[in-house]
């Protein structure tokens, strides 16, 4: 069972039960805007995601989710691509993860609003947000949970590339920064790294405490070891040692800064 649904079930959520109930929701998205054609192009609808980026989004990568909800043509537009856009549609490696990534991150977007823009996705929120809400990708209904661990985790495992995980963004503080411009087949591995090195750079998910010979991580690293052990270090500490400036002693305790649920609203006061 992957950690991050193990971690669901710890919390007494009883994530099991509810889905056999069937309690999943599936989201219908807003009705295409009236000037779009049957058809959507990549370009046109990748346009309209870069917009969003561009106007929704601050430099701290928190989102303007009341301005976007009042004015959502280009979200909805490039949702509406990713509904219909088959995800072995595509040239190469690089076009269809840069594709996932930007798809994943829309969709989490478009999910706070639709949920109604909550504060935090803490507790049962959680459950509901990643798990029981299923939206549409690729003609099929997936949650979030879903769409990164049974479809984007196995293909970047399969290409090994973990810095997947430094650009999915859940639309929580503790997630990656979310990018002002969309995620590029063409610059694609220049982008993960820069990322991969922001996240890295930031305390919360990198510190090194001497005085207690630990390192402090972000949790993503413990939600799926897998990805990054043994295939991209001897453990977590090597891992994160390759994007950082000043590496750590690798046989210090890890120990993990816990994560920060609250939803990147740049409404609210950080």
């Amino acid at each position: 069972m992957p950690p991050f649904f193990t971690r669901l079930l710890s919390q007494g959520l009883c994530c099991g039960a509810l889905l056999l109930s069937g309690c999943a929701t599936v989201v219908n998205l807003p009705p295409r805007p009236a000037a779009a054609t049957e058809t959507l192009s990549a370009t046109e609808s990748t346009a309209a995601w870069a917009r969003v980026l561009a106007r929704f989004v601050n430099q701290q990568g928190d989102v303007d989710f009341a301005a976007l909800a009042a004015d959502a043509i280009d979200l909805n537009h490039y949702l509406h691509y990713i509904a219909q856009q088959p995800l072995d549609g595509f040239a190469n490696d690089a076009q269809r993860l840069a594709h996932m990534i930007n798809a994943y991150n829309a969709l989490s977007m478009f999910n706070v609003v639709a949920s109604g823009i909550p504060a935090s996705h803490a507790g049962f929120n959680k459950l509901n947000f990643f798990v029981l809400r299923r939206l549409p990708v690729a003609g099929q209904s997936l949650s979030l949970y879903a769409f990164e661990n049974d479809v984007i985790r196995p293909f970047t495992r399969r290409i090994n590339e973990p810095r997947v995980h430094f650009a999915l963004n859940c639309s929580a503080r503790a997630c990656p920064v979310l990018p002002r411009r969309p995620f590029s087949a063409a610059t694609l591995d220049a982008e993960l790294e820069t990322e991969t090195r922001a996240f890295f750079a930031r305390p919360e998910n990198f510190r090194i405490d001497e005085s207690t010979r630990s390192v402090w991580l972000s949790e993503i690293l413990n939600f799926y070891p897998e990805d990054f052990v043994p295939a991209h270090g001897a453990n977590l500490i090597a891992f994160a040692n390759r994007y950082v400036k000043t590496p750590a002693d690798t046989n210090y305790t890890v120990r993990f800064t816990p994560y920060d649920w609250t939803v990147a609203n740049s409404g609210v006061a950080r």
